[in-house]
Formats: structure tokens, C-alpha cells, sequence
């Protein structure tokens, strides 16, 4: 099968990567890119553990073919932290146990840095309404929440 040719913005660098037409943006990232923090979950939509953020919005990348963030900014849990500099949202999570296998863990990081972006100060409504699309099965909502308050805590004094 013919290949086309993507370029876009991969966690602040440029990256070109030549696929099949229909691969989607979840195989791109695993298979090609080798940035596995973007689970392969249900593949269908439903669990959100695929979730990235295409321009600052949470994406299921299960569904979208990756020919659609042509010049677009793409970032994953590897964009936002990592060892040594963890982003305040891992952090929290760390620190409220708010992972056991964490296999939701990227994808509810994910949906709550996109929130906080745009609502540093939200309620728990408001955080809970961000994560309806991502499912934990073992770790429960309340640290997930309770984590996610503390972050957004934590960024708002450091601004």
C-alpha cells in the first residue's frame, strides 16, 4: 500500500513520519514512534487510556487517522514530564496514589492538564465532567480527583 508523508509537532519538535493512509495517530505514536505512555485500550473510543492532546485538546487517538494533525502540535505524557522533572499533575498522582496499574494514568493526566489550561481553578465538578471519557478500573475516581485539586493548587501558587 502507498504511503503518505505526516508532518507535524510532536511534544515541541518537528517529526515527519511516512505511514499508511488510514494508521491511526495511537499505532503512530506506539509502533512508529515508540512512545508507549498512549495506551492501546479498547481501540473503540470508549476508555480514553489512548487520550493525547492535538492543539491543547484531549483526542482519543484510537480514532483519529494521523494524516489529521498535519501541522498540528501533538503532545503526550512524554511532552509535559518525566523523570527528574515531573509535571505537577504526575507528581500528584505519585502522591496520591492515583495509579495502581496505571494503564487510564496518561490519559486522565492528559484530560486534566487540558482542563487546567483552560480552567486553572476548577471545581470537582468541573473535574470530573473533564474525565468522563477516561475509565479507571482499579484505582477508584476519588485519588484521581483528589490529585488533580492538588495540582491545580500547586500551579496556581507557583503563578
Amino acid at each position: 500500500m502507498a504511503t503518505i508523508t505526516v508532518t507535524f509537532q510532536l511534544n515541541g519538535k518537528t517529526t515527519a513520519l511516512a505511514v499508511e493512509p488510514l494508521t491511526t495517530l495511537r499505532t503512530a505514536l506506539r509502533e512508529h514512534l515508540h512512545l508507549h505512555a498512549t495506551k492501546a485500550g479498547c481501540g473503540q473510543g470508549g476508555c480514553g487510556s489512548c487520550t493525547v492532546l492535538v492543539d491543547g485538546e484531549p483526542i482519543l487517538s484510537c480514532l483519529l487517522p494521523v494524516a489529521l494533525v498535519e501541522g498540528q502540535s501533538v503532545t503526550t505524557l512524554e511532552g509535559i514530564g518525566g523523570p527528574g522533572e515531573l509535571h505537577p499533575l504526575q507528581a500528584a498522582f505519585y502522591d496520591h496514589f492515583a495509579a495502581q496499574c496505571g494503564y487510564c494514568t496518561s490519559g486522565m493526566i492528559l484530560a486534566a492538564k487540558a482542563l487546567l489550561d483552560r480552567n486553572p481553578t476548577p471545581s470537582r465538578e468541573e473535574i470530573m465532567e473533564a474525565l468522563s471519557g477516561n475509565l479507571c478500573r482499579c484505582t477508584g475516581y476519588l485519588p484521581i480527583i483528589e490529585a488533580i485539586e492538588d495540582a491545580a493548587r500547586q500551579m496556581e501558587a507557583v503563578v
